[in-house]
């Protein structure tokens, strides 16, 4: 079996059809749009093709597409330009405990700077309490955020009920939607949604472009400076290569979303089924109803073993999975996703998170519950908490990815 890739939660790979779009804009249409000349103009109808890509799948005006750097950025730019544009409303802001390090460090940030913020609590499927959301509302509310869809268990959250409880209220509502543009619906009118963040290299465009929906006439403060781009919203030299690939991405996945999202449902479906079914003590990791879930991600914790040592088993057979979000994984520390959701300490050092994409294949997912029994098995005659008769010795190659001591 050739080398298997279940992160795409993570990245994904580049579509042939967005890398061909592309290529133009690096050698032979190679102005900066800001240019007057001929070379800029020859770019600039690119750019302006590529934001109504980006508006049509959103369900938004063209005029209201900020192109950025990355979802991160995007994320930042929401809630710190909110927060500077309405503190003479009020300073407090209403998240989740569950969100994106780009939105629970900035929410961190600004709560050093006086804001208050409150993290609201999920359950034990991961899941918010709306009652909860619309009682921590008060006459300082400024800001709601909450992400469309988890990027660790894959939750799908009520935008459009939060939506109705931000605008009964009057409260701007933004949310990080990067793992769910692509693979569910995103509409920002149908949701009510104020802001709304999208990441490139999550839907097959590259690395370093994002774009933000900002509704018309939302007040927001500028956070980049330097330059009069994207209507004196974000400052910096455009990166055409960037956008226009965002934009044939947008296209692709909009074109292609019911087809991709039933073809990897069911993939995700089998290996979710055959991982419960062929090992024991193996807790799901998201919400039961896969319908509440994205349809390819699975996250789940296998008791007695080390998450960290999966993935190095993983890695000696070619699979690439995650014990949770990129943006974390130098981090020690168990997920934050996990403990938010009140999963053991020693089940969420075990999590692992399977994220399929369409160029995924049923001989992979059967390739990976072929091999992964004896995995978990093997893992679990090393652990000092696992009742299990006399232990296999370990091979020299085990030796080294587990305890890495051998020299």
């Amino acid at each position: 079996m050739d080398k298997i890739y279940m992160d795409n939660n993570a990245t994904t790979a580049v579509k042939p059809e967005v890398l061909e779009a592309m290529l133009p804009y690096f050698c032979e249409q190679f102005g900066n749009p800001s240019s007057v000349h001929w070379a800029g103009r020859m770019v600039g109808g690119a750019i302006d093709g590529a934001r109504e890509k980006v508006a049509k799948l959103l369900n938004c005006s063209p005029a209201e597409v900020i192109f950025l750097s990355c979802g991160s950025e995007g994320d930042n730019y929401a809630i710190k330009g909110t927060a500077e544009a309405l503190k003479d409303k009020g300073n407090h802001i209403i998240t989740t405990s569950v969100e994106h390090p780009a939105v629970l460090e900035t929410c961190d940030a600004l709560e050093k700077d006086g804001f208050d913020v409150t993290y609201l609590k999920v359950d034990s499927n991961g899941m918010l309490n709306l009652a909860e959301l619309e009682a921590a509302i008060t006459d300082k509310t400024i800001l709601i955020s909450v992400m469309w869809a988890n990027n660790e268990t894959g939750n799908i959250y009520p935008i459009e009920e939060i939506g109705q409880i931000a605008k009964k209220h009057k409260v701007r509502f933004h949310t990080d939607a990067v793992q769910a543009v692509g693979k569910i619906p995103v509409d920002v009118r149908k949701a009510n949604v104020d802001m709304a963040v999208i990441s490139g290299h999550k839907i097959g465009a590259p690395k370093g472009i994002g774009a933000m929906y900002l509704r018309r006439g939302s007040r927001i403060s500028r956070f980049m400076h330097g330059g009069h781009q994207e209507r004196n919203r974000r400052a910096g030299t455009h990166n055409v290569p960037g956008i226009v690939g965002l934009g044939v991405a947008c296209e692709v996945a909009g074109a292609n979303m019911d087809r991709d999202y039933t073809f990897v449902r069911n993939l995700r479906d089998k290996l979710e089924n055959g991982i419960l079914s062929s090992i024991p003590d193996v807790k799901l990791n998201g919400h039961p109803d896969a319908d509440l879930r994205l349809p390819n991600t699975l996250n789940v914790s296998f008791n007695f073993i080390e998450g960290e040592s999966l993935l190095l088993f993983f890695d000696m057979k070619g699979i690439a999975a995650s014990s949770g979000s990129a943006c974390t994984s130098g981090s020690l520390e168990p997920s934050h996703v996990m403990g938010a959701m009140g999963v053991d300490v020693v089940l969420a050092h075990s999590s692992t998170r399977f994220s399929l994409g369409s160029g995924n294949s049923i001989e992979e997912v059967e390739f990976i519950l072929h091999e992964l029994p004896a995995m978990v098995q093997r893992l679990r005659e090393m652990s000092p908490l696992y009742h299990r008769s006399e232990p296999t010795p370990l091979s020299c190659d085990e030796c080294r990815m587990v305890h890495k001591t051998c020299a």
